[in-house]
């Protein structure tokens, strides 16, 4: 395996786990029992990948980066974006904030922050954003190599643009 596919992975298993497991994925649309949510479509260089515990995670091969959506809808007690933030970061050491403001998202407050970082020992940078609504929690997460970050955060920008969030029926 090589070296930046053991990185994606190591990443993408540090996001936090849905912990729901019938799901499907649509035309840009993800549906599970408590919770339909469309994001925003992604260039044809992302490929999505199949791991446990994530709704949506999508990587560019041979480049470290990765995106990943995930929505919790029970059992996350409400507590404030900021420390729903600080749980996506779990397994990062030597976190530096970068930035940290509100931002508008699905007609809600959301939190966006950037993170430089390190997991086992390998600079990152992070892009997250986190939200309630509808008594759920969604958090989208944008991982890469710092010196590669910038080139793809666009695409990280059009998935949240299409972010719509309905309650399942």
């Amino acid at each position: 395996m090589s070296r930046t596919m053991l990185l994606l992975l190591l990443l993408l298993s540090h996001l936090p786990i849905a912990g729901c497991r019938r799901m499907s994925f649509e035309d840009s649309v993800l549906t599970k029992p408590d919770v339909r949510y469309r994001v925003g479509q992604l260039p044809e260089h992302w490929r999505r990948v199949w791991l446990e515990g994530n709704d949506l995670a999508f990587s560019e091969e041979g480049t470290g980066r990765a995106l990943s959506v995930n929505a919790t809808c029970e059992g996350h007690d409400d507590p404030p974006l900021p420390v729903l933030t600080r749980h996506l970061l779990a397994g990062f050491t030597e976190r530096q904030e970068v930035s940290q403001q509100v931002v508008p998202l699905a007609g809600r407050e959301a939190l966006r922050s950037r993170f430089l970082a390190k997991l086992d020992g390998v600079p990152v940078q992070l892009e997250l954003v986190v939200l309630k609504k509808d008594n759920c929690v969604f958090d989208f997460s944008y991982v890469a190599p710092p010196a590669l970050a910038e080139a793809r955060l666009a695409d990280f920008e059009g998935l949240l643009a299409g972010f719509e969030a309905e309650r399942a029926r």
